[in-house]
Formats: C-alpha cells, sequence, structure tokens
C-alpha cells in the first residue's frame, strides 16, 4: 500500500507542476516574431516541439497548421492550439506553452560593445549596458534613449533604472565633454 501511495503522490505532483509550468512567466508578455517557443501536449510527442516564430509572427502545428501567435500570450496561445487540437484528433487535450528564448534587445551608441543581447526577464536598461560591457568614456549617461518595435516604432527617453522589453533598441548618446 505504502508504494501504491507514493506512486500516487509522486504523479499528482508531477501533474501539479505540469500545469503551473510556465505559470512565473508573466501573463503580461506578448510573443513576437523571433521568440521560440515549447509547445507541449501532455501524451503526445509528435505534438510536442520548440517553434521560433517567423518574421510573419506565426507559426506552422501539425494538424492545425499556421496559427498567428504574434501579439499573444503564452496563455492566449496555450487556449488556441488546446481548443484547435479538441475534438477530431485529441479528447482533452493538456497543452502548455513557454517561451524557451526572447527575442534579442539591442545596445548601441556609446558602450563597449554594442550588438544584440539575449532578453531576460527583468532586464533593466542599466543591466542591459552591463552585458554590453558598460559605458565608453564619452557615453552621456543621463541620454540615452529606447526605441521599442510595438506598432509602431516609438523612442523615449529613460532612466538606468527602467525596464526593457525584447526587441528594445537602447540608444546611448555621445557626451560633448
Amino acid at each position: 500500500m505504502d508504494s501504491l501511495y507514493m506512486r500516487s503522490v509522486m504523479f499528482l505532483l508531477t501533474l501539479s507542476s505540469f500545469y503551473s509550468w510556465g505559470a512565473g512567466e508573466s501573463d503580461s508578455y506578448k510573443i513576437g516574431a523571433g521568440d521560440t517557443i515549447s509547445i507541449v501536449v501532455y501524451a503526445e510527442e509528435d505534438l510536442s516541439k520548440e517553434v521560433l516564430i517567423n518574421s510573419s509572427g506565426q507559426l506552422d502545428y501539425p494538424y492545425i497548421g499556421p496559427i498567428m501567435a504574434k501579439g499573444k500570450t503564452t496563455s492566449q496561445l496555450q487556449m488556441q492550439i488546446t481548443k484547435s487540437l479538441r475534438g477530431d484528433y485529441l479528447v482533452d487535450p493538456k497543452v502548455m506553452v513557454n517561451v524557451v528564448e526572447y527575442r534579442k534587445v539591442y545596445i548601441n551608441g556609446e558602450v563597449k560593445q554594442p550588438g544584440g543581447y539575449e532578453f531576460q526577464p527583468g532586464l533593466t536598461v542599466d543591466k542591459a549596458i552591463a552585458l554590453a560591457g558598460g559605458f565608453t568614456d564619452r557615453a552621456a549617461k543621463d541620454k540615452i534613449n529606447v526605441s521599442s518595435n510595438t506598432a509602431q516604432l516609438s523612442s523615449r527617453s529613460v532612466s538606468l533604472s527602467s525596464n526593457v522589453q525584447p526587441g528594445d533598441i537602447i540608444v546611448i548618446e555621445q557626451s560633448f565633454f
């Protein structure tokens, strides 16, 4: 009886971790072109895969076809895939969607190593500058602009403690003296 109890507890723990997988990720994050996502369908290995979201914001998924992922949260995409698989193919699909790799953040201007860097949740401007090797001697530390690729490209002046989103372009201006 002890062995059966332990197996039941282990099964329930595994199942609960499966349902909470990705729950720590902010549900406000919108998937975009360049993100890599993981789609896991419990007990359906042929439907579980990692996918790079293409430049049009779509992914091609077995038995469903093209799905627009851009602008959706992982929860919204999870519900859409679950709904599409339910019925003819699966009776009660258990689908989990998680961002595996975010699109890059780009840092230009007066930093030691300008370029694209992996986004990490909680990334701020000062942390991004640290990833790029820090300021150069000519950097204007109070003239930092961030361009966000939202519906329209917008640029705003920010402080070092401002949050950065995937796909943002950070530009550090040059000081005059």
